[in-house]
């Protein structure tokens, strides 16, 4: 019986953190399914809507100094509740947004919002990583891509039932707050190693390591939102495909990701953490680069699989190690992340506008082999063991 109560234990807490996970992957995919009505609402341009996506990340990237300081006057079990708390008033607040200068300050605070509960609930994971001796960081980050997945099922469904983008929200605001009190009764009190808890500093300089990880961290986010909001246009505007096929490219590599950080914590046990980033990001970016030579539907959708493939354990196995360097280094690198995931597609559009969308998506190959040489320069965790005895849990 107290095998199977401490066996309970790590599962009770992994649950919780991946309902953290799957919170901010429905809310940011709900607001983002609703991107067009939006703009039809607000009568704005494309390049303002661009602006709006812009400010969502400068929100992330300002985050930094504000997570870092509320990480260690509130931790992360109290940081995650505040936070997601604030997400659901913000999505309800877009239903019905006045004007666009609201809609930029509420897109801005989406960010740092954002950026709050990333490092919150990635510190959640790396602590019970710590605690349990497991590896569970890239189940956790499939429950935030099934997260998107649903969003985008519930838009649909939605869409069939009424137009009302309130009644939308409110839907998805329900199932938020479900899930983050569900979250609240299971998260650890504790947000790193013991031997990590005893300094206490002001914000200082960052390291050298914790900016190679924040740079492999930013280039893996930007290939990862880069692929979902521009593999179906280069489908259909350059490969020719029909119009049924566009949306196969998100899809492909949706279900990769979600595929491959099912099974990543078990290769990352087997050969380690940097081993699978600098593989995986040399896949992506190769495979991607290979597709854009060939041309094609098929070459394309093989192409998009390499990078779904290939990056999907990336950000996980970085945050777990700088989760390892304090929360101000997680922080940081949180911080970069959720600017690369939101700021990244436009940077994307920018570069397709002045050329083409095939030279876009070759940045977003280059950005992907980029991660390969910043993983290089990472100090990576000894390899987990495969098994863990239980009754040495039972004596901690």
């Amino acid at each position: 019986m107290h095998m199977f109560r401490v066996r309970d234990e790590f599962r009770r807490s992994q649950l919780a953190v991946a309902a953290l996970f799957c919170f901010l992957g429905l809310q940011y995919a709900t607001w983002a399914s609703r991107l067009p009505t939006i703009k039809s609402h607000l009568g704005l341009s494309a390049a303002e809507l661009g602006l709006l996506l812009m400010a969502c990340g400068a929100g992330a990237a300002a985050s930094f100094p504000l997570v870092a300081v509320l990480m260690k006057r509130l931790g992360s079990r109290r940081l995650s509740f505040v936070s997601a708390a604030a997400l659901v008033l913000i999505l309800l607040a877009l239903a019905v947004v006045p004007n666009y200068p609201v809609a930029l300050v509420l897109m801005c605070c989406d960010g740092i919002a954002v950026g709050c509960l990333n490092v919150a609930m990635n510190a959640q994971g790396a602590a019970l990583e710590v605690k349990y001796e497991r590896t569970t960081m890239a189940r956790l980050h499939a429950t935030f891509s099934a997260g998107s997945l649903f969003a985008a099922l519930l838009a649909s469904g939605m869409n069939l039932l009424t137009s009302s983008m309130a009644a939308h929200f409110g839907v998805a605001a329900v199932i938020l707050l479900l899930l983050a009190g569900y979250a609240q009764s299971g998260l650890l009190t504790e947000d790193q190693a013991p031997e990590k808890k005893t300094k206490r500093k002001k914000l200082t300089i960052p390291s050298r390591v914790t900016l190679w990880m924040g740079c492999a961290m930013a280039f893996g986010t930007v290939t990862e939102g880069a692929m979902n909001d521009w593999s179906a246009l280069y489908l259909k505007d350059v490969a020719d495909a029909a119009s049924e096929l566009a949306p196969m490219g998100i899809a492909v590599v949706s279900v990769m990701m979600v595929l491959a950080r099912i099974s990543a914590d078990s290769w990352r046990t087997r050969w380690g953490d940097g081993r699978i980033v600098r593989v995986g990001s040399t896949l992506a970016g190769a495979g991607l680069a290979l597709a854009l030579l060939v041309g094609g539907v098929v070459p394309a959708l093989i192409g998009f699989a390499c990078v779904g493939l290939g990056i999907a354990a990336v950000t996980p196995c970085v945050y777990v190690a700088a989760a390892k360097q304090g929360s101000d280094a997680l922080a940081l690198v949180a911080a970069m992340g959720v600017t690369g995931l939101l700021a990244g597609p436009p940077v994307i559009g920018f570069i397709a506008s002045a050329s083409s969308l095939v030279w876009g998506m070759a940045a977003v190959a280059v950005s992907a082999v980029l991660v390969s040489l910043c993983a290089g320069r990472i100090r990576w965790a000894a390899v987990l063991p495969e098994r863990v005895e239980v009754g040495v849990l039972t004596e901690s």
